[in-house]
């Protein structure tokens, strides 16, 4: 009968600091694919699972939900921060940018329309969802901030909340089964909004 290995056995050994630091590298990596196919309520053993080490190695690197979900959405949130101050920057560009990345995480969406509304609850689970949402919400506003700071006097989206609500908008629309179908709807959206977008691509400095 043939003996196959133990996941245990299938690891590496431990070789200390560079085995930590392999193991967070792969949580963020699998995070990323997961939270980009599921969404941000994805569950941890599926991102454990995926990166092939145990809930335990997890819960060492990220204590809980929202700080692994803060280190894989910093990246999304840094590139469109970074587009917004490149040289020669315009709001199309950073739409642009923008728009690809929700064209690729289902993630980057759900971080879009964070609950804001901040409500209490006494259940363990639902605080710890609440916690994600509030470091979801922060970036969100980084976003904003972003995207605001090229927008032009008397820009169509220029009142109070009108740009991230046409950014909610778009991003209800990007579905499909295919990049290529989201990206399509998601410029069919903004040109329904009236809205010039320029090339959907990420930043590449």
């Amino acid at each position: 009968m043939t003996q196959h290995p133990t996941a245990e056995e299938r690891r590496p050994a431990n070789d200390g600091p560079k085995a930590a630091a392999r193991n967070r590298a792969a949580l963020i990596a699998a995070a990323r694919e997961v939270y980009a196919e599921h969404g941000l309520d994805a569950p941890l053993s599926g991102i454990a699972r995926r990166a092939g080490v145990g809930q335990g190695v997890l819960y060492r690197h990220f204590p809980d939900r929202a700080a692994l979900a803060d280190a894989v959405l910093e990246e999304n949130v840094r590139e469109v921060e970074q587009a917004a101050v490149a040289a020669g920057a315009t709001l199309a560009g950073v739409l642009g940018v923008l728009t690809w990345h929700l064209t690729e995480s289902a993630a980057f969406i759900g971080l879009l329309h964070a609950d804001r509304t901040g409500g209490r609850t006494e259940d363990r689970t639902e605080d710890r969802a609440d916690g994600v949402h509030a470091h979801a919400s922060a970036l969100s506003e980084r976003v904003a901030r972003s995207l605001r700071g090229h927008l032009t006097d008397g820009h169509r989206l220029g009142g109070a909340d009108d740009l991230m609500l046409a950014v909610a908008m778009v991003s209800g629309a990007v579905t499909g089964p295919t990049r290529a179908e989201r990206e399509r709807r998601a410029l069919a959206a903004w040109r329904l909004l009236g809205v010039e977008v320029g090339a959907v691509r990420p930043f590449a400095g």
